[in-house]
Order: C-alpha cells, then structure tokens, then sequence
C-alpha cells in the first residue's frame, strides 16, 4: 500500500461513526482523524490534517468531514490519491440553514442540548433505523460525549465553510460519491452536483438509508469502498 487512509468523522462524530468500516478495512490500517475537535475552520482542519498525515492519502470523510477533505484536495491536490465524500455538501451555508444553527448555538451555550440533539434523530436517521435504540443510542453517546462547546465550536465552522463548487472542477484523483436516498440533511441532489462538478466522479445512492450512511446501511458502506479502494 503506497497511500494513508484517513477516515474524517461528521459533526461532533468520533471513530465510533466509523467502527464498522475500521473492522471491514483494517488489512488498509485505516486511521480516524480528530482534527475537527481541535480547531475552528474547515480550512484550519484541513490544514492539520495534511501537516499531521504524511504522503500520498485517500480521505474519507462523512458529512462536515467530507467538507475537509474537499478543502485539503484543494490545499494539497498532489497529494490526493482518491477522495469518498459521504453525505455532504459542496455548497456553502445558506442563509435557512444559517438561522437554525444560530438558534441552536443559542441552545447549546444555554445548556439546553437535548432540545435541539433529541429531535435531529429524526434528520439524521432513515425512520427505520431512527426507531433502533442501540442504532440511535450510540449517536446519542459521541454527540453529548463532544459537548455543548464542541457543537458551537463545529457548527459555526460549518457556518463559515467555503464553496467547494468552485474548486470540484479541478480535482483529479478518483472520487466516490455516497448519499442516503432519503437523507434529509445533505439530500441527494447536493451528492449529484458533487458527481457532476467532479470529472469521473462515481455516484453511488444507498437504499433505506438517511443522513448516518456508515452507522445505518454498514454493509452496503463497507462493499462500496473495499470495490473503490481495490481499483487504485
């Protein structure tokens, strides 16, 4: 293997969202980052991540994590050797989904978490999978594990995330586009524009399946990138 598989984690997320895809790619010696955790822009995320994880890499990331590795293939496209963005957005914030954010930062320093962690299962999850307590209950876990602090912190880095669109076009490392047919909160036509900005891109849409592609549909998650990753 001459290249570094990082996995980055979504919002708040930790390697727990990626405990079946570690199991599945371990012969890979695949590695969860947490650079997310530890700073306050996509930019500055992906900064540390390229200064942290040495060589030629294939970057995963899932939701706000994909928007990391979108902006490390912008700083370093040398270095990229394959990108699968999960559940995302190449767009930037608009301004509905700016208004609920400000109102749940409010929330959150309030200390009143729950109010705004509890109904987003609904979001995040496919209805069937959203009534699987032991599904749910590990979302529910790293979400209150990261915090109040972790949750204004990330979201507001959202909040200010560049527009990918404009830097898609040049990308060429192969790239592997998932989306959960029924995700609320990146829809599928956010990963079709991903696909048709980026030249060769593949699409792939999951079946039964919301917003937690690696925690809700694992199996199909798993095939899809040990089939990619045997191509490079």
């Amino acid at each position: 293997m001459t290249f570094r598989l990082v996995l980055i984690p979504g919002l708040a997320a930790d390697a727990t969202m990626w405990r079946a895809q570690l199991a599945a790619l371990a012969p890979l010696d695949p590695r969860v980052t947490d650079v997310h955790m530890r700073h306050d822009s996509i930019e500055a995320m992906a900064q540390a991540l390229l200064r942290e994880e040495p060589g030629e890499l294939v970057l995963c990331g899932a939701s706000m994590g994909a928007m990391v590795a979108m902006e490390a293939a912008r700083q370093a496209p040398q270095r990229m050797r394959a990108l699968a963005l999960l559940g995302t957005s190449a767009r930037p914030e608009s301004d509905e989904m700016r208004s609920l954010r400000e109102a749940a930062i409010v929330l959150f320093e309030q200390g009143r978490m729950a109010e705004v962690i509890e109904p987003n299962v609904g979001l995040a999850f496919h209805p069937d999978h959203a009534a699987d307590a032991r599904l749910v209950g590990g979302y529910l876990d790293f979400v209150y594990r990261a915090g109040a602090g972790q949750l204004v912190r990330q979201n507001r880095a959202i909040m200010a995330r560049p527009d990918a669109r404009e830097h898609l076009g040049a990308v060429r490392c192969p790239v592997l586009v998932m989306c959960g047919k029924e995700d609320q909160l990146t829809p599928p036509e956010l990963a079709q524009e991903i696909a048709g900005l980026v030249p060769g891109a593949q699409l792939l849409m999951v079946p039964r399946c919301g917003h937690m592609l690696t925690m809700e549909q694992p199996a199909a998650v798993n095939a899809a990138l040990r089939a990619w990753l045997a191509r490079l």
